[in-house]
């Protein structure tokens, strides 16, 4: 699927904990790198514990602070780019529409009348299928939309890329794939209580950092290359491999 190279890009990413907080500094180092006019907001209410330090991105010095802050902080200011985060779990429909809502950039001083839309990715880096459930929700009411999720247990994952264009859905979200995700059987971040929120399931340091390089891959595809071929991306880091469920058809060689 092809996707411009040469309008704005904002990225809205919900979750800076096992996978968000891996993915993060290579987006920043990505879009940097690309100097393409930008935005890049990170979303979390959780903040750094002791159990944290085995399996994620942070490190003794962050403990008490919250996640998305962190992360925002360190490698915007590294790569002199602008910080952007919540500080809060986005659980409202309404709330979500908002970050994803495409703005208008005005690029030429001299002609401020003369603007370019953003293109907005959606990247869920979250551990609940209620938060799918409310990404999956805003994604079908969404234009224009990239949304690609993550999600991975102890050894394994997947990262799926859907798409909206023209109010249409051209590739399948991650929950349309997978239909189970949309049974409530979960609850947001903020509904859990301590005992809950302390039973949350196993995860590898290996598997968040495949997830992590997933999504990277993915987004430098599209946002550098023009062309993203894999829909889904599954992993496995005991077998230390990664298998995509590609489109049919390519972009022909110039």
């Amino acid at each position: 699927m092809i996707f411009p190279t040469d309008v704005p890009v904002k990225i809205i990413m919900l979750g800076a904990g096992g996978t968000g907080a891996y993915a993060a500094p290579n987006i920043y180092r990505m879009l940097y790198a690309l100097q393409r006019p930008s935005r890049f907001v990170i979303c979390d209410g959780d903040i750094v514990e002791e159990k944290n330090l085995r399996r994620q991105n942070f490190a003794p010095f962050d403990l008490g602070e919250n996640k998305a802050k962190v992360i925002a902080e360190r490698y915007s200011l590294a790569f002199g780019m602008e910080t952007e985060y919540v500080p809060g779990f986005v659980e409202k429909l309404d709330e979500l529409m908002e970050l994803i809502k495409p703005q208008m950039w005005a690029l030429d001083a001299d002609r401020p009348y003369k603007t370019t839309r953003e293109m907005v990715i959606l990247i869920g880096a979250v551990d609940n299928n209620k938060s799918r459930k409310l990404c999956h929700e805003a994604f079908m009411k969404a234009d224009d939309l990239i949304y690609i999720d993550s999600g991975n247990s102890e050894f394994s994952g997947q990262v799926v890329c859907g798409v909206r264009r023209g109010g249409r859905t051209v590739r399948k979200p991650v929950a349309a794939i997978f239909p189970e995700m949309l049974e409530e059987t979960d609850k947001f971040p903020s509904e859990l209580s301590c005992a809950e929120a302390a039973q949350s399931a196993p995860q590898s340091m290996a598997a968040n950092i495949a997830a992590a390089t997933a999504i990277t891959m993915m987004l430098y595809n599209i946002l550098a290359d023009g062309e993203n071929v894999a829909r889904q991306t599954d992993f496995s880091t005991k077998t230390v491999r990664m298998q995509s469920v590609r489109d049919k058809q390519r972009r022909k060689a110039a």
